[in-house]
């Protein structure tokens, strides 16, 4: 697996994928962040707080991890080289679980220069250092977990079609849902019902929270189990 991992590292590095990736994540959270004038911008708030970012950073996650999942069996399949890669002496598990942990590491390389926010948020306190550290924590957890349930999903839907546009816009739409779908439905019905706790805002609300609550842990890696999964079958049933 550790083969495939690096295998997906170098290959995202030795293209303008990964840098894109990471860019564009870090660009568009900083205009938001500290530059442009709304609700997310973090000098305007008048709080030392990084709720902003991590009320932004899932719908940028949105549009860039399915950007980087598009091509994990997409491409594959586009090229012919899925069949000579199952070829060689590994599972269709342990090839899954690779290009799964190569982009989630490739995700998690986006977010580590975003600790220079908690850096930046504790001096602008008053007085410096006085910030939520236990909510910041628990809202990057939150992110890892949410990633995690996304980067499934976007390497499940690059096994539905060689078209990487294909690949994007199933797996863009289905982490929309997921995400915002049973929240607006909630919404709707004018009352608390446990609609919205079907989706991963509710859950990625309850860690940012600060209060690690194991049944939102297990949800995220249920959603992620249950979409490799279903990527492995993909790929037994096809081939």
């Amino acid at each position: 697996m550790f083969s495939i991992i690096k295998k997906e590292i170098t290959s995202f590095f030795s293209s303008p994928i990964g840098y894109l990736v990471i860019g564009i994540f870090l660009i568009i959270n900083g205009l938001f962040l500290w530059i442009f004038e709304g609700d997310f911008n973090i000098l305007d708030s008048g709080f030392a707080d990084l709720a902003p970012f991590f009320d932004l950073a899932p719908w940028v996650l949105l549009f860039l991890i399915p950007a980087v999942t598009m091509r994990a069996f997409s491409d594959e399949l586009r090229q012919g080289t899925l069949e000579l890669l199952l070829t060689k002496p590994l599972s269709i598990k342990t090839i899954v679980l690779g290009k799964f942990w190569g982009a989630v590491l490739l995700i998690i390389i986006a977010l580590i220069p975003t600790l220079l926010y908690v850096s930046t948020i504790s001096s602008l306190g008053n007085p410096a250092g006085n910030f939520d550290l236990g909510s910041t924590l628990g809202s990057y957890i939150g992110l890892f977990f949410l990633v995690l349930s996304y980067t499934a999903i976007g390497v499940f839907a690059s096994t539905l079609s060689s078209n990487q546009i294909v690949s994007f816009i199933v797996a863009f739409l289905l982490c929309f849902f997921l995400y915002y779908g049973f929240d607006a439905m909630n919404a709707l019905t004018s009352s608390n019902s446990f609609i919205g706790q079907l989706g991963f805002k509710f859950h990625y609300d309850s860690i940012a929270r600060g209060v690690l609550d194991t049944r939102d842990i297990v949800y995220f890696l249920s959603i992620a189990i249950v979409f490799l999964g279903a990527t492995v079958l993909k790929l037994k049933n096809t081939y």
